[in-house]
């Protein structure tokens, strides 16, 4: 019996399905229309949206285990893309993201939830005795740097838990997401899931990736000096008198913002799961999960026999935490960057361009809870971080072989590469070529 003919769809044809309401992708050539599986879609539907129009192999390998793949059928078309065709390194990407496979690494992850869980723990209950039982404003202190460190490890888990499951079912799974991000740190594991995942897609985009948009505060380029529109919010980076003004000494105050970044985290979790105009996945767990965290901090902090420990208490810990939102800052801030959205056919290219590692030695691996490791990371997200170092030769090796970035820089040095883009966007945010969009920025500027 002679086979059915097959139908193919242009790329000219399939780019035009990339809007909400029409929503088609390809995958290893195949067309899907993937419309009304957006809403109800793990990774949110912000993925879809960035990448609608196009072949999106790489991503969907990169997400995705796989038994994903026997769910494809139901959205399939009917149709095929023409003129496929697969560059070299995504070639050699997906071969080696099958040897990973095939060697299991997607599957050990090496007890590392239980130890950090346990040290969780542990420090929790320091941070508490500290607290309830010493006298000394040095213990309440060290408490306070303590409750910082437990942050930042708690955090780990709530990543690594969001990216691929860490416990043994989906239900313990998604426990450990309130428990880490909600309950422990105050921030909606949903509010993560939106943005980070959103990050990783258009990983350094200036109008779809959400973590480099920071005006009016900072700016890691001249190209938001436009006001260009935020893809992801949906609205205009306004580039004002007050963004102009803070930007110029972006530089100078980079370290001491950051000291404070833990409140707009808190801000924007409370946005988004009081926002009724997004439909927000465990909205009554998200909520009931920052609500222990609001009864115990505060309770914590209201132990404390006066008001000067109680402000050096809150301070301290956020200032503690504060390294882990550097860290996040070195990984991209120094890293290339574009505008527009992202594409599903060059995938490794772009993470490779869009990020830096942090070289350290192995007994800090459990400090930096493995995102030191973060093209690594980028470009194989389920990879469990007890892995993360053992493939790093392999990513070299694929980098060199096809001409592409791989950047590791020493802790002092990333430090040093992230001052330098923020000041050289500082500077040019003083140059008065690039007019401000009010009068009001001509009565406070000055230089220094």
């Amino acid at each position: 019996m002679q086979g059915v003919e097959k139908k193919y769809i242009t790329p000219e044809e399939l780019k035009k399905h990339n809007k909400a309401g029409d929503l088609w992708i390809s995958i290893q050539g195949k067309v899907y229309n993937v419309t009304d599986w957006a809403k109800d879609h793990p990774g949110g539907d912000v993925p879809i949206l960035n990448l609608a129009g196009q072949d999106v192999t790489d991503a969907f390998i990169a997400y995705h285990p796989g038994t994903a793949w026997q769910y494809l059928d139901k959205f399939f078309t009917g149709y095929h893309l023409k003129d496929y065709n697969v560059s070299e390194v995504s070639k050699d990407y997906r071969k080696l993201c099958f040897e990973f496979a095939k060697m299991g690494l997607f599957e050990k992850k090496e007890h590392v939830t239980l130890y950090t869980l346990s040290s969780v723990a542990a420090m929790f209950a320091m941070v508490v005795y500290g607290v309830l039982k010493c006298t000394s404003v040095w213990a309440h202190l060290g408490s306070a740097l303590l409750l910082g460190l437990l942050w930042m490890q708690s955090t780990y888990v709530g990543h690594d838990s969001g990216h691929y499951e860490v416990m043994s079912s989906r239900q313990y799974n998604k426990f450990a997401q309130i428990l880490c991000g909600n309950c422990l740190t105050g921030i909606s594991i949903a509010w993560w899931k939106w943005t980070h995942n959103a990050h990783h897609i258009a990983c350094n985009s200036l109008d779809y990736d959400p973590d480099l948009q920071h005006i009016p505060v900072f700016a890691v380029s001249s190209r938001f000096f436009t006001s260009m529109k935020s893809y992801f919010y949906d609205r205009c980076l306004k580039f004002d008198a007050l963004s102009r003004f803070l930007v110029s000494y972006q530089h100078w105050t980079f370290y001491p913002v950051l000291c404070f970044a833990r409140l707009n985290l808190y801000l924007q979790t409370f946005l988004l799961l009081f926002s009724w105009r997004r439909n927000v996945p465990d909205r009554a767990y998200n909520i009931a999960g920052i609500l222990v965290f609001w009864t115990w901090f505060p309770l914590l902090v209201s132990c404390l026999p006066n008001w000067p420990e109680r402000v050096m208490f809150v301070v301290a810990s956020m200032a503690a935490c504060s390294i882990q939102h550097l860290q996040f800052c070195l990984n991209h801030f120094s890293a290339n960057v574009y505008v527009g959205p992202p594409s599903g056919n060059d995938w490794f290219e772009k993470q490779t361009s869009g990020t830096l590692d942090i070289s350290c030695s192995s007994w800090m691996d459990w400090f930096f809870g493995g995102l030191q490791f973060q093209l690594e990371h980028h470009l194989f997200p389920r990879l469990p971080r007890a892995q993360l170092r053992k493939v790093s030769p392999l990513v070299i090796d694929l980098c060199k072989k096809h001409g592409l970035p791989y950047r590791s820089l020493s802790f002092i040095e990333a430090n040093i590469w992230t001052l330098k883009t923020l000041r050289t966007a500082a500077l040019q945010a003083r140059d008065h070529t690039i007019p401000p969009q009010n009068l009001l920025w001509e009565a406070f500027h000055t230089h220094g």
